[in-house]
């Protein structure tokens, strides 16, 4: 077996059930023999960096996502103050996947989830304690779940401030990440900053950028999983071959 590439990062990005997508690139990776020693992901992308960076295998993830519902990660609960949705329940479906609940130093892959801190508004690696902790903070939509106090800090969403987890990795040891963009063409048209963006991550040559296209499909409910797999799998061979090109 390839031994994991720990200067090579894997950058995941947020978007709902759109993460799926990311399980597609993952299989393709490993059909490759390409092997990441470091994992970031922000949102739906820190939940499957975070299998993978236990050392789930793809296929494994996949079918976790197959069976995936919202009320693994979230319930509905009157009672919370900071929001309708209470994430507490993350523990369980982490220790249901895993065994346990392990701390993110300890798992095979280096893994960072990242959050925001609402009071700094800046993004916030986690990459230590509890992996529940991390997963609850980086889920944590302003209003719909509560956020997560971490070391005197209340955390919510990364997708607020760093939805495309570059810099994390790069703070974390990568000297080059493979980013997973998710979010459909016909959205950046709006978005002169995302556009911006994603043109700097495409001039990097220390960069592989995939960008599976998700117009059509479901982002808040789990009705497509098979074609956003799919997707994945096409972008990622796709970027892959490309940047094989431009090495050649």
């Amino acid at each position: 077996m390839t031994d994991d590439d720990h200067t090579l990062g894997l950058a995941l990005g947020g978007g709902g059930a759109f993460g799926a997508a990311h399980v597609g690139v993952l299989q393709v990776l490993a059909e490759r023999g390409i092997r990441p020693g470091i994992v970031t992901g922000t949102s739906s992308g820190a939940l499957i960096g975070a299998a993978y960076a236990a050392g789930l295998e793809p296929d494994a993830i996949a079918r976790a996502a197959a069976a995936f519902r919202w009320r693994a990660i979230a319930r509905w609960s009157p009672k919370l103050r900071w929001g309708l949705l209470d994430t507490a329940v993350i523990a369980d479906a982490v220790r249901s996947v895993l065994g346990d609940d392990p701390l993110i130093e300890e798992l095979p892959r280096r893994f960072g989830a990242v959050a925001t801190d609402i009071r700094t508004r800046r993004a916030v690696i986690l990459d230590h304690g509890p992996l529940s902790t991390a997963l609850r903070a980086t889920v944590a939509v302003p209003g719909f779940a509560p956020p997560v106090r971490v070391n005197g800090a209340l955390l919510a969403d990364g997708g607020m401030v760093d939805n495309v987890p570059v810099s994390a990795a790069r703070t974390l040891g990568a000297s080059r990440v493979i980013v997973v963009r998710l979010h459909a063409k016909w959205e950046t048209v709006r978005m002169m900053r995302t556009i911006t963006r994603t043109a700097e991550l495409q001039r990097d040559p220390s960069i592989v950028l995939i960008q599976p296209e998700m117009a059509g499909m479901a982002q808040w409910r789990m009705t497509d999983v098979a074609r956003l797999i799919a997707e994945g799998r096409r972008a990622a061979t796709d970027a892959l071959d490309a940047a094989a090109h431009r090495v050649g």
